[in-house]
């Protein structure tokens, strides 16, 4: 394999020890980079993209989500947990209704960013 880098590669593409020692100081850890392969994984589903995109919006309880997403209860609560567990979506309880809304500006962030990324030309 090196062989092959050294075919398409100049040798003065090739970065000092020293400064490949400060990159690699600067990588995340495994630990981050497993969590931050799960938080795209779960953007990597369209109903989870659709139930965060909803709570951009505005908070809402379990059965407005399911009239928006046209699915049952179960099939949202499921996938609402599934964010909650990564902290992307926080849930509030009034009474016996749950209401669910993004868990930090951060996701919003991470979500517009995208979406502005996709519709760049």
């Amino acid at each position: 394999m090196e062989d092959q880098l050294q075919e398409f590669c100049e040798e003065s593409c090739f970065a000092s020890e020293e400064e490949l020692g400060e990159v690699k100081k600067a990588m995340i850890d495994s630990a981050a980079a497993d969590q931050l392969a799960e938080l795209f994984k779960a953007l990597g589903d369209p109903t989870r993209v659709k139930l965060i995109g909803a709570l951009l919006h505005k908070e809402l309880c379990v059965h407005d989500l399911t009239v928006l997403l046209d699915m049952n209860q179960s099939a949202v609560s499921h996938q609402l947990r599934y964010l909650r567990n990564l902290r992307m979506v926080k849930r509030r309880k009034s009474g016996k209704s749950v209401f669910y809304s993004l868990d930090d500006s951060h996701i919003e962030q991470i979500f517009v960013q995208t979406l502005q990324h996709l519709r760049h030309e």
